[in-house]
């Protein structure tokens, strides 16, 4: 025990000697940290502000018109089709899913402040694509001027349930304002990065924008619930053989191809993996430094009869020590400016990620410090004596 804390003590003294160098390479890992951090919680609060609502279907796949790659804007069913889907043997239950975008006029008390734009979505109480209610209750009726809001609506207009709220859309000869009583609230449901407010789905035919009066109620989705979800592979290719026009997709399919959602979270990605790779230069190349700086002391230890195997360990707990000061000031600094951001903006630390990057960190610091510990084991004792005279 005693052979294995004399390494250590000498890397502790030596780092309590140089404090300052070694709090200067901290604070790099700690800005490394806050900066693979903040890029893990961008990548998980875009990617879950695009596909929340799809990911959180109660569904267990999706219907599209036939050759509209799967793009939820270009596809255009009649409601018929759902009548079609809901009759093939297997099927247990279907929902309309309709999509429109409008803004919420903000409350008299903030006059001067920009609308909330909003994403605005058609869909039937009790149905599959209906959202969970976690205060208030349901749409009364399928006509009813009622809403259920996502909790980012609530926190943003400062409103709550009882409350009515004004939905502009545009149609077509002109903005025009209708007003809903919001019923119900829901939680984790944004469709492209946009708060969703639900609305019955007639009442939705009747909110959303319009080119004119006489614009038909189409559906851009159908989701479907089936008796067996194991059967997932045999019902995408039955649907489509018994409904005309239809093409089908899974959950994760679906949202994988909403756009921009692949090339957006592999832009992120690559910048995480540039990040590691910068950090891990970075302390290789500070502890290179230090270890050309430090041969002709570590000749002398290795002339007085101290192992390799010493001066390793000794090298590794220096690089330990720093990259975990680093990364828990790094963390700190995280916590603390994430608590400061308003809540519109993206950002989602989710335990998963931040350990998975957290891990990462605390790996670039030895393996950076490789070349160093590899170098100062490889010292020769009279080379390094030769040199300090």
């Amino acid at each position: 025990m005693q052979i294995l804390l004399t390494p250590l003590y000498l890397a502790q003294m030596e780092v309590l000697r140089n404090k300052v160098r070694f709090f200067l390479i901290s604070l790099l890992i700690a800005l490394i940290t806050l900066l693979v951090l903040f890029i893990a919680a961008l990548a998980e609060g875009l990617g879950g502000g695009n596909r929340e609502y799809i990911s959180k279907l109660d569904a267990d796949l999706l219907v599209y018109k036939a050759d509209s790659d799967l793009l939820i804007a270009a596809s255009r069913l009649p409601r018929s089709v759902m009548n079609q889907v809901r009759r093939v043997p297997g099927v247990r239950a279907v929902g309309p899913i309709a999509v429109s975008n409008a803004a919420i006029d903000t409350p008299l008390e903030t006059p001067d402040a920009d609308p909330l734009r909003v994403a605005l979505l058609g869909v039937e109480a009790g149905l599959p694509g209906a959202p969970p209610i976690i205060s208030g209750s349901p749409f009364s009726t399928n006509r009813a001027p009622e809403a259920v809001v996502e909790r980012r609506v609530i926190q943003r207009l400062g409103i709550k349930v009882g409350d009515r709220i004004s939905i502009r859309t545009d149609q077509g000869s002109g903005d025009e304002t209708f007003e809903v009583l919001v019923v119900g609230l829901s939680d984790g449901q944004q469709y492209g990065l946009a708060p969703v407010v639900f609305l019955p789905l007639l009442t939705w035919d009747r909110v959303r924008s319009k080119t004119g009066p006489n614009s038909p109620l189409n559906l851009n989705l159908i989701a479907v619930q089936l008796e067996d979800p194991n059967d997932l592979a045999a019902m995408k290719a039955l649907i489509p053989a018994q409904v005309k026009d239809v093409e089908m997709a899974g959950i994760r399919e679906a949202y994988e191809a909403l756009p921009g959602y692949k090339e957006q979270q592999s832009t992120l990605d690559t910048q995480r993996f540039f990040t590691l790779i910068i950090g891990v230069l970075v302390i290789g190349g500070f502890f290179q430094i230090q270890a050309l700086q430090k041969v002709p002391q570590v000749g002398m230890l290795k002339a007085i009869g101290a192992a390799n195997w010493m001066v390793a360990v000794a090298a590794i707990a220096q690089i330990i020590l720093v990259t975990v000061i680093g990364v828990l000031l790094g963390g700190a600094a995280t916590l603390l400016l994430a608590s400061t951001l308003p809540p519109g903006i993206p950002i989602v630390f989710t335990g998963q990620a931040a350990v998975a990057a957290i891990v990462s960190l605390l790996f670039i610091g030895p393996i950076g410090g490789a070349i160093s510990i590899r170098y100062a084991a490889r010292i020769e004792p009279l080379k390094a004596l030769g040199m300090s005279s």
